[in-house]
């Protein structure tokens, strides 16, 4: 059997399409769709379900790909090891959120490369998780930090860190909602009217920081609207030092702020909001030894992210 069917049926098996697989293999989809046809003539059987939006496998299909993925990738991981030399120099292109990136992922790599000796070239790209993750199943890159769990056989993703957001202010208005005093006892429900005559800065008009903060911790919603929208969270923690209102920002970025008095935090409740961070790979492809090392050592570096 032609192993560059079975790849192609692979590739199909887990994009769930033979557009976004065609993509992924640099071929033309009627290429695709001629080559998956080919085998299932060999095979005698059907391998997919065509529908209106992509495809759906058969029971044979499933068991063929259970049965050929991983053959595939070690032949994948074979062939890169063997062009991983000095003189081979991969480029890694690395997608996630601005802040994160910029703040936690890029100097790992960095410090990853410099240790290794060059390990590889280094591309990165900003995004929202929707669009981070339809680059990477476009291939478009070849690894991604988002904070939604992708679906599908496409993609895989391990859990990377969990990030503790923080409700700041400049220490004026700490001093106005009286968060600086004595509030054992109050229930977070009573703090919440505290805070709503302040100013409120945002990444966005939908409030998606201080909406998620209010629901965890007030079982609220917040009461006033954005007054400053910025689509940045390090511009959002400058305009909070610079005493614009309040925030809900990642402990990580606003804690030399914190520690500095720039910005205080208006609560601190017993259970503070997370918000969990995947790193995600298109299956199959940590067969490659660039994307592996990345992986792996984002990995590790995050074990040490507070």
């Amino acid at each position: 059997m032609d192993l560059a069917l079975l790849r192609t049926f692979v590739t199909v098996h887990r994009a769930g399409s033979f557009t976004r697989a065609a993509a992924l293999l640099g071929l033309s989809q009627p290429a695709v769709t001629s080559q998956i046809r080919t085998l299932e003539r060999q095979l005698g059987r059907p391998l997919f379900l065509r529908q209106a939006r992509g495809v759906t496998p058969t029971s044979i299909g499933d068991e063929l790909a259970h049965k050929a993925a991983p053959h595939l990738d070690a032949l994948v991981e074979i062939t890169e090891t063997g062009l991983d030399d000095e003189s081979s120099l991969r480029t890694l292109h690395l997608a996630g959120p601005p802040e994160f990136t910029a703040e936690r992922a890029l100097p790992a790599l960095t410090e990853l490369t410099g240790e290794d000796g060059q390990a590889f070239a280094l591309r990165a790209s900003f995004g929202n998780a929707e669009e981070t993750l339809e680059g990477l199943a476009a291939g478009h890159h070849d690894l991604a930090i988002c904070t939604a769990r992708p679906r599908g056989p496409l993609l895989t993703a391990s859990t990377l860190c969990d990030e503790e957001h923080v409700l700041v202010a400049a220490p004026a208005w700490a001093d106005q909602t009286g968060s600086g005093e004595e509030t054992e006892g109050v229930s977070a429900a009573r703090r919440a009217p505290a805070f709503e005559g302040v100013p409120v800065i945002e990444v966005h008009e939908s409030l998606p920081f201080v909406s998620r903060y209010w629901a965890a911790v007030f079982d609220s919603r917040p009461a006033a609207p954005g007054t400053v929208i910025v689509p940045d969270l390090r511009a959002a923690l400058a305009c909070a030092v610079a005493g614009a209102g309040l925030a809900v920002l990642p402990r990580y970025l606003c804690a030399s702020a914190l520690a500095r008095g720039d910005v205080v935090a208006l609560h601190e409740p017993p259970v503070p909001p997370l918000r969990t961070y995947f790193l995600v790979v298109r299956t199959g492809t940590l067969a490659m030894p660039h994307i592996a090392r990345a992986h792996e050592w984002l990995l590790r570096a995050a074990a040490d992210w507070d």
